[in-house]
């Protein structure tokens, strides 16, 4: 596992330059890491995991799985949630990956009716509220993911800082604003889908008329999110949209000068799942690696190092680190069936008719 996370590591460094860090969670990224390769290691099982999860949150997790299965040799492949997507639809009819780890309920709505996950029913699934899960256990949430905004600390103070979403249309922020690539991204298609969402989802025109405005501050689509994050510290731009815990990795563990605005009107909270997928080939590997970031210690330690917000219900919130119980989160309206099932077509017509015309 070491030999495998260096290699991770020395690819990422080398990806980010002075950054260091891809992005989660769920967050979401390019593909930074193929599998890890000879670990040193044979495992009388193997493991192979497909994420979108931050590079500091697989760093943390898997060697404490490794130690705790020795038997098994875990292989990772870090990219964004809706490449996993895309991905996982590819190798159908021969699954490459056993562990889908991140990604948004849009998407694994998607798989699931698309018979891409296997049907598992975890000791603990009563805990997690109906909500968060599949009907037919093909998916289960393992943290809830706020959307909100983004904005450099070091050249925005917080008072000036858009209050809500609307505020972002504000001609004051042209060219202020960077937005991760957002086909992509589980997360930035969440967002923007909300955005249709909430003008009125019978009529998207509405929607695209918001989306029209936010793309005329618009300075520039990222890549990825670490030249997302490499440039809103450079300060090229000083406002973006992104998830809450990325955000807090940010800024706690890299000393990055970031910060959030948590929008008066609510955020979309994404119920960022995880799933075995169907005809995995290590299913008994992939049914102990989800028993195990469902684990109550694993979820509260991250919690504290890593800032996620649990979805499992028998875990006293005092238990918990300061910062999520005096978390405020209100959630914007939204029908999460309704946006799975019109994603494609709202994100299809943006590409195409929306982003870099500047609001024409």
């Amino acid at each position: 596992m070491k030999k495998k996370l260096l290699k991770l590591g020395m690819f990422s460094m080398a990806l980010a330059m002075t950054v260091g860090l891809t992005a989660c969670g769920g967050g979401e990224k390019e593909q930074s890491a193929a599998s890890g390769g000879d670990s040193g290691k044979k495992g009388s099982q193997k493991l192979v995991i497909y994420t979108a999860r931050d590079k500091n949150v697989v760093e943390q997790i898997l060697p404490k799985f490794e130690e705790l299965n020795p038997d098994i040799d875990v292989e990772v492949m870090t990219m964004g949630a809706q490449q996993i997507m895309e991905r996982v639809r590819g190798e159908k009819a021969n699954p490459q990956a056993d562990f889908w780890w991140g990604g948004t309920q849009s998407s694994f709505i998607t798989a699931a009716n698309e018979g891409l996950l296997e049907s598992y029913k975890p000791s603990y699934a009563d805990s997690i509220p109906a909500e968060y899960k599949d009907a037919q256990d093909r998916w289960y949430g393992e943290m809830l993911l706020p959307e909100v905004i983004m904005y450099n600390s070091e050249a925005v103070k917080k008072e000036d800082a858009p209050k809500d979403w609307d505020d972002l249309l504000d001609p004051k922020w042209k060219d202020k604003i960077l937005i991760r690539g957002v086909m992509a991204s589980g997360t930035m298609r969440t967002i923007y889908d909300a955005m249709i969402y909430r003008q009125d989802p019978a009529n998207p025109e509405k929607g695209y008329e918001w989306l029209k405005k936010l793309d005329a501050n618009t300075k520039e689509y990222t890549q990825d999110p670490t030249q997302l994050y490499l440039k809103l510290a450079r300060q090229e731009g000083t406002l973006s949209l992104w998830n809450l815990q990325d955000i807090l990795l940010q800024k706690e563990l890299q000393k990055q000068p970031f910060d959030y605005i948590y929008p008066a009107s609510g955020a979309p909270i994404l119920v960022d799942g995880v799933g075995i997928v169907k005809g995995a080939k290590n299913m008994d590997a992939a049914k102990k690696f989800f028993d195990f970031i469902f684990d109550k210690d694993q979820l509260k330690e991250k919690a504290d190092k890593l800032f996620q917000i649990p979805t499992r219900t028998d875990i006293d919130k005092n238990e918990f680190p300061d910062w999520y119980k005096n978390l405020d989160t209100k959630q914007l309206d939204l029908d999460w069936m309704v946006l799975a099932d019109k994603e494609k077509e709202w994100m299809q017509y943006w590409d195409e008719n929306i982003k870099g015309k500047g609001g024409k």
